[in-house]
């Protein structure tokens, strides 16, 4: 996005508030894709401080060739799964901390023991395939973007991508909230 490269000029040029407005425009979804990576808030909250400012850092590197979004994600995440061989951060168990709005207790009920369903299952997920997939329906990145992003090549995003969706179908299949629901209808 051109935008976004203007911005990248601005801040090797020293304009400190572009920067700022890089972060504030990636600070959500980068923080979504690390949560679900580690499962803590707390923790996904000291990655993504640690990865803007290693995108920081690094921020000379960035050829803009290719899409400025997918390579802060490839820094970011590189960061992270370093972090993750260097302290061995524990995947832990996902706490719930969303608060959802609507009329009445049961609806609120259904949709957390859906959500908490869904990031079961897709907890079950190899890493490579659950990153692809949070990449793509979660951040919403367009496969080229994921292909740039990761490093690896379109026929491998769509083969995991496809996995992961076997496998999350299968998983389900197996019970729990979705499975409940497939006997129904």
């Amino acid at each position: 996005m051109e935008g976004d490269n203007q911005y990248v000029r601005q801040v090797l040029a020293g304009d400190k508030q572009a920067y700022a407005h890089i972060i504030n425009t990636y600070k959500n979804p980068l923080y979504a894709t690390i949560l679900r990576m580690v499962k803590n808030p707390q923790i996904a909250q000291d990655l993504l401080q640690e990865a803007f400012i290693k995108v920081y850092e690094q921020l000379d590197k960035y050829d803009q060739k290719g899409p400025f979004k997918s390579w802060l994600y490839r820094v970011a995440i590189n960061h992270c799964l370093d972090q993750f061989r260097k302290k061995s951060i524990q995947l832990e168990g996902a706490e719930e901390s969303r608060l959802i709005n609507d009329a009445t207790p049961e609806i609120v009920f259904l949709k957390k023991e859906k959500s908490r369903e869904l990031e079961r299952l897709v907890a079950k997920l190899p890493d490579d395939e659950r990153l692809i997939l949070l990449l793509r329906y979660a951040n919403e990145l367009s496969y080229d973007e994921i292909c740039e992003t990761l490093s690896i090549s379109l026929v491998d995003v769509r083969n995991k991508l496809h996995r992961a969706k076997k496998k999350l179908r299968r998983h389900a299949q197996e019970g729990g909230y979705f499975h409940d629901l497939s006997k129904r209808g």
